[in-house]
C-alpha cells in the first residue's frame, strides 16, 4: 500500500536482562522516502531502537512494522527490507573488500555472478572500486566505513538504518559521503540515522526525533525544531552603523552586537519578532532581515537538559 510506513513502531519497551532500561514506551511512524535522524546523548535508546527495528535485540514489548511486516511475525521479510550499518566495524578485515560485499549477498540468496555485477557499481559509487582486491585490515577509518554501507546496499533494501556511520571520518570523507546518501535518499530508500554530528542531522535530515533517558521527548520537522530557539540575527538597515548611544538605550534589552550592523536578539517569554522591531524603531534602528542563528545543536542540548 502507498500510505504504509517505511517503520512504525508502537510503544517499544526495553529493559535489559540486569534491570537496565532503555526504552520506555516509544512510537514513531516514518513515511517511505524520508530521511530521518534519531538524535540524543550517549545511552538515551538510539542504538537499542535501531537494534530492535533490525531484530538484533529484542524488545520487552511493543510492536514494529517494516513496510507493514511485523518484525516478530515474519522476521526473514523484514529483514530483507533492511539495510544496517552498525556502530562497530564487523567484517573479516583479512577479506577482500570484494568478498565481503560480495558474501553478504549470498545471505540474500543473490547469485555470485550477479553479485559481482552489482558490487562494482556500489564500490564505484563509493570511491572503493580501486580498492576492491584489497584487505579490509588495508583501508583507512573512513573507507571501512564505507565498506560498511557497500555491505549494507548489496540486497538493494527499502529501507537504510545507519548507527552513527562516519564516527572518526575526516570532514571531507563525511561529506563525501553525505552526497552519496543524499542521492541515494532521493533514488528512494528511506534513510535513518543516528548521529553525534548534529550538522550532519541538519544537513541531511528533514525529520527528527530526539531521545533521551528512553523517551522520545521531541519530534518534527528540522524547520520546527531550529523554530524552538528564542534568538535570532538581525542586519540593521540604518543609515549610520548601530552606536553606542543606541547600544544604551537598549542597555538591560537582551542584545549581543556582532558588528557595527548585526545584532543577536534573544527573544523574552512570550515575547515575538514583532516586538522586538517596534522596540528597536523607537529607537530609530530599523531592520534590513532576520534570520533564526541558531543550529540543531543548540536545540538538542537545551532539550535534554530541561
Amino acid at each position: 500500500m502507498a500510505d504504509t510506513p517505511a517503520i512504525k513502531v508502537v510503544d517499544v519497551k526495553k529493559t535489559y536482562p540486569k534491570g537496565t532500561v532503555a526504552l520506555k514506551g516509544v512510537s514513531l511512524e516514518i513515511p517511505e522516502g524520508e530521511f530521518y535522524a534519531l538524535l540524543g546523548p550517549n545511552g538515551a535508546g538510539k542504538t537499542t531502537l535501531i537494534s530492535i527495528i533490525s531484530h538484533l535485540v529484542t524488545k520487552s514489548s511493543g510492536e514494529v512494522l517494516v513496510h507493514g511486516v511485523s518484525i516478530d511475525q515474519d522476521p526473514d521479510t523484514a529483514k530483507s527490507f533492511i539495510g544496517l550499518v552498525p556502530q562497530e566495524l564487523n567484517f573479516n578485515i583479512f577479506k577482500t573488500v570484494t568478498d565481503i560485499v560480495v558474501d553478504q549477498a549470498g545471505y540474500y540468496g543473490i547469485p555470485r555472478k550477479e553479485a559481482l555485477q552489482k558490487a562494482e557499481g556500489i564500490l564505484k559509487d563509493l570511491g572503493l572500486w580501486e580498492k576492491r582486491n584489497e584487505t579490509a585490515r588495508s583501508l583507512s577509518g573512513g573507507m571501512k566505513r564505507r565498506l560498511m554501507i557497500a555491505r549494507a546496499l548489496i540486497h538493494e533494501p527499502k529501507l537504510l538504518l545507519l548507527d552513527e556511520p562516519t564516527a572518526g571520518v575526516d570532514v571531507e570523507l563525511r561529506r563525501g559521503m553525505w552526497e552519496f546518501l543524499k542521492k541515494l535518499n532521493e533514488a528512494g530508500t528511506t534513510i535513518i540515522l543516528t548521529t553525534h554530528y548534529l550538522e550532519e542531522a541538519e544537513q541531511l535530515c528533514r525529520r527528527a526525533a530526539i531521545i533521551n533517558k528512553g523517551e522520545i521527548i521531541e519530534e518534527g520537522s528540522m524547520k520546527q525544531l531550529l523554530k524552538k530557539l528564542n534568538y535570532i540575527t538581525m542586519q540593521l538597515d540604518t543609515v549610520e552603523p548601530l552606536t553606542e548611544a543606541n547600544m544604551q538605550l537598549l542597555k538591560g534589552y537582551p542584545l549581543r552586537k556582532i558588528d557595527e550592523n548585526t545584532l543577536e536578539l534573544t527573544l523574552k517569554p512570550g515575547e515575538t519578532v514583532n516586538d522586538s522591531f517596534r522596540k528597536l524603531s523607537s529607537i530609530g534602528v530599523q531592520i534590513a532581515n532576520v534570520r533564526n542563528s541558531g543550529s540543531l545543536e543548540e536545540v538538542f542540548v537545551n532539550l535534554v537538559q530541561a
